[in-house]
């Protein structure tokens, strides 16, 4: 099964994924494509662009379609893909969604992490806090017109793992086995 974790930053995707993993030890955890792209030595703007989320949706396509069963995707290109209607409301965001669409196809089970209310998760002036809410909220609106099963984990950490670990249960026996 590929487990892909969706939403803004500084919402609690990675730390999810790691403790999805300490349940789900069969798994392998693909790191955020930001990080892979910077440490193979791909240069970002200080704040990423238009460009950047496009470079980040076709890598995140490569990983999803590269890697085999029992992974856990930390961002797809759902992420990268709100984040540019976040920053350039002029780009044509039909083809983009069209091309993110087909990649997700492949993905089995999409969990979104929102932003909570209250917020359990700081964010500094440095974090881009208005940014961050713009993607929350693009996000909360279009995650559902992709058409795949997704969940959307709420709580603390406990309980998101929980949720994932009760929906992975429920809803898939078929193709997984505890």
């Amino acid at each position: 099964m590929k487990i892909a974790i969706t939403g803004s930053h500084r919402v609690g995707k990675t730390t999810l994924a790691e403790k999805l993993h300490e349940y789900l030890t069969d798994y392998n955890i693909k790191t955020e494509p930001y990080y892979e792209l910077e440490e193979s030595g791909y240069l970002f703007s200080e704040i990423p662009d238009t460009d950047d989320f496009n470079k980040l949706i076709a890598y995140s396509a490569e990983q999803i379609s590269t890697s085999g069963d029992n992974v856990i995707f930390d961002r797809c290109p759902i992420d990268y893909f709100a984040y540019i209607q976040a920053i350039d409301k002029s780009i044509n965001i039909q083809s983009i969604f069209n091309k993110v669409k087909s990649i997700i196809t492949e993905i089995d089970l999409l969990i979104f992490v929102p932003i909570e209310k209250p917020d359990i998760i700081t964010c500094a002036e440095s974090d881009l806090p208005d940014l961050r809410n713009r993607v929350n909220e693009i996000l909360t609106d279009l995650i559902w017109d992709f058409g795949i099963e997704t969940l959307e984990v709420k709580g603390t950490l406990s309980d998101r793992r929980d949720q994932v670990i009760s929906k992975i249960s429920q809803g898939f026996k078929n193709k997984f086995s505890f």
